[in-house]
């Protein structure tokens, strides 16, 4: 019986070690998420930017006859 509930209790703190692991990893991933989401936003921004210098150059050009 002592022997089934020290097992029990093993797999219990194997549980909780990987349930703490877990939630660390998703704090990682939850950062990475909103880095990756910020630098989305900054790429989309510059491109924009990019495409709308773009037009203003275009539109500066001397049309062809």
């Amino acid at each position: 019986m002592i022997e089934d509930l020290e097992a029990l209790e093993a797999k219990v703190e194997q549980v909780l070690a990987l349930v703490h692991q877990l939630r660390a990893e998703n704090e990682v991933l939850k950062h990475q998420m909103e880095a990756a989401e910020a630098e989305r936003l900054h790429l989309r921004q510059t491109m924009s930017a990019a495409r709308d210098r773009l037009e203003a150059l275009v539109g500066r050009l001397p049309e062809e006859a």
